[in-house]
Parts: structure tokens; C-alpha cells; sequence
């Protein structure tokens, strides 16, 4: 993208013109470049380990300009299980079922839903698979009007399902009472760290526009004298 809209010369000076539109300019694709990457369905944490209790977080935000109203989330059965939901105010939630074992759950909006500047954060709890590797969630947002966006594509997808890793267990890993191995702490495990470095992608856009916009201000103010 050129910076430089049109230049004049005048002697041995050089002048920009429609500065405010190329500032403009800038900071509108940083915030196109920050809902892109923070518009998908995502499934918290990013890392787990093999055969622990975790408690996951299915985060939706809206990206039409219609209330996102359900959202379906499927699991994996040969790599989790999940048992817990917890209720949340404005929606209720259906399971679904394959044979005795929980398969995927629904939430369905009472009220508006999530309008088109919200997010909606979703919590379940379950067990690892001792023999997991990757757990992937394929989800469904239904909006409003009837569309329904399906996350389920692969990574560096136009719509990937959100995947968590799941780490070996370490060896000498502690277990609880159920012979179960413990998960990290959430603030000492890589998957912290990842899970933070993806939240402030748009926070690090958003800066490098207004730095690269003061940049473009000051040569232009000394390029006039």
C-alpha cells in the first residue's frame, strides 16, 4: 500500500497531500485486521493434558450485523468428555446424545442474543482422554436471520473448528483421588501464554497503525520546512 497519496515539488521540497485520508485510511484497516482476528469461534484453552479434568470456554462473538441466537458445539468422543455445563443467564442449552454419552450441547438465546458489537463466553467441564492428542470442536453460530456460520473447516480455513492440544502426560505427574492426572495451572502452562499472545493480536495492530500514522505526520512536517 503506497503511503504517499500525491506529492508536489516546490524547489527541493516535497509535500503530501490528504495526509487525515491516508491516517484515516490506516487505522480503518487496522480495524478491519482486528475483527479478523478475533472473530472466530474459539474453544479455551489452547493446550491440555492427556487424562485431566479442565474446565473449557467456548467464546462466540458476532460478526454480522444480525444477534447471533445458537450456538452448537460438538465433541470429540474418542479424545474428551464432557459432563458440566454451567448455566447462562439470557440462554438455555439441550444436550445431545450418542447412546449414554453427552455428544454436544445447544444454546439457544431466551432474549436478543449477542448483537453485532457483544461476544458471549460459554462454560463446560470434562475429562481428557488419556490417549487424546488433539481435541477439536466443530461449531455452529445461527444467526437471527436464519444464516448459520459452521466452524469446522481446517486450520488456515476461511472457518476452522477451534482445536486444543493435548499434551503427554509428564512423567511422575501427580494424580488425584480417581487415579486422573491433574492439569497445569492455568497460569503456568504454555496454554496461557498462547491464549494471551491471540487476545492482544488486535491491541498490537491497532498500535502498529497509529505508530506508522505519526511517522507518516512527521516527515511530512519536516519535508515543509
Amino acid at each position: 500500500m503506497e503511503i504517499l497519496i500525491a506529492v508536489t515539488r516546490e524547489g527541493d521540497n516535497l509535500e503530501m497531500k490528504k495526509l487525515p485520508f491516508t491516517f484515516g485510511l490506516v487505522l480503518l484497516l487496522s480495524l478491519l485486521l482486528s475483527g479478523l482476528a478475533s472473530a472466530h469461534v474459539t474453544v479455551q484453552p489452547k493446550e491440555t493434558t492427556q487424562g485431566s479434568y479442565e474446565k473449557f470456554t467456548v467464546r462466540v462473538p458476532s460478526e454480522k450485523n444480525e444477534p447471533t441466537v445458537k450456538v452448537e458445539v460438538k465433541f470429540p468422543l474418542d479424545a474428551v468428555t464432557v459432563s458440566r455445563f454451567e448455566p447462562k443467564p439470557g440462554w438455555k442449552y439441550e444436550l445431545t446424545k450418542e447412546g449414554d454419552k453427552i455428544s454436544g450441547v445447544i444454546w439457544t438465546a431466551t432474549g436478543e442474543g449477542l448483537g453485532p458489537t457483544e461476544f458471549g463466553e460459554f462454560y463446560m467441564q470434562g475429562k481428557v482422554a488419556d490417549t487424546a492428542t488433539a481435541i477439536t470442536w466443530k461449531a455452529y453460530q445461527t444467526y437471527k436471520d436464519g444464516s448459520v456460520v459452521e466452524w469446522v473447516g481446517a486450520e488456515g480455513s476461511d472457518k476452522p473448528a477451534s482445536v486444543t492440544k493435548v499434551n503427554a502426560k509428564p512423567a511422575g505427574a501427580a494424580a488425584d483421588s480417581h487415579g486422573h492426572t491433574a492439569a497445569p495451572s492455568a497460569g503456568d502452562s504454555p496454554a496461557a501464554a498462547s491464549t494471551d499472545g491471540a487476545s492482544n493480536t488486535p491491541l498490537y495492530l491497532s498500535i502498529a497503525a497509529v505508530v506508522l500514522s505519526a511517522a507518516s505526520l512527521l516527515v511530512s512536517l519536516v519535508r515543509k520546512k
